[in-house]
């Protein structure tokens, strides 16, 4: 079983100090509303309702915590997924926005416990304005950066593929280790080649 499916509602916060103190390894999910990144939180950690997803994009406004229990040290936590409020929503009004753009950055910039950082576009939408964006919050911090292309199941094999080569290409000059994923939560696509990069972001295979 993965150490994903282990992972349980631990905190939720609207700003940084409202945070535990930095400690285990935290593997942050960002990506705008609408994405599918409840989704595939849901599928990564194999349970349905684990992060919530808001029939209004946008609406969630918390950075949402969910702890990974170690077996060894009860009460302690291996790492945690960190689910990071959907960013740029039209229908939320600009200065709302900006200060979940504040929220964002300060976390992605400030936090010394990620881990690394997994980016969710929409492969149907390619790299938009706001994506690229979230990419030059990620980028000064040097951590790893996996990018799952949700609704991958909307695109076939072929397309897929390109997709992949396309994002990796426009993303290339502003984040250095850049590994991209075809994802799809219904159809469960990439989803054990994304599961392994995350448990071993959390805990690292040694190997020989």
């Amino acid at each position: 079983m993965s150490i994903l499916h282990r992972a349980a509602f631990t905190t939720s916060a609207a700003r940084l100090d409202q945070l535990p103190p930095p400690g285990a390894p935290e593997i942050c999910f960002a990506g705008r509303s609408n994405c599918g990144k409840s989704s595939a939180i849901n599928v990564l950690a194999n349970q349905r309702r684990l992060a919530f997803s808001s029939k209004t994009p946008g609406r969630t406004r918390l950075i949402n915590m969910f702890g990974i229990p170690d077996p060894l040290a009860p009460g302690e936590q291996l790492g945690y997924l960190v689910d990071l409020p959907g960013y740029g929503y039209a229908a939320i009004g600009k200065q709302a926005r900006e200060e979940w753009a504040e929220v964002l950055g300060a976390y992605l910039r400030e936090r010394s416990s990620i881990a690394g950082v997994v980016l969710l576009l929409d492969i149907r939408r390619g790299l938009t304005d706001l994506d690229r964006r979230l990419a030059e919050w990620i980028a000064p911090t040097g951590r790893p950066v996996l990018v799952l292309l949700t609704k991958a199941d909307k695109f076939p094999y072929g397309q897929r593929i390109k997709a992949v080569h396309a994002i990796r290409k426009q993303l290339a000059q502003d984040i250095g280790a850049l590994h991209v994923i075809p994802f799809s939560s219904t159809h469960r696509i990439g989803l054990e080649e994304a599961a392994a990069h995350l448990e071993n972001w959390i805990s690292p295979k040694v190997v020989p």
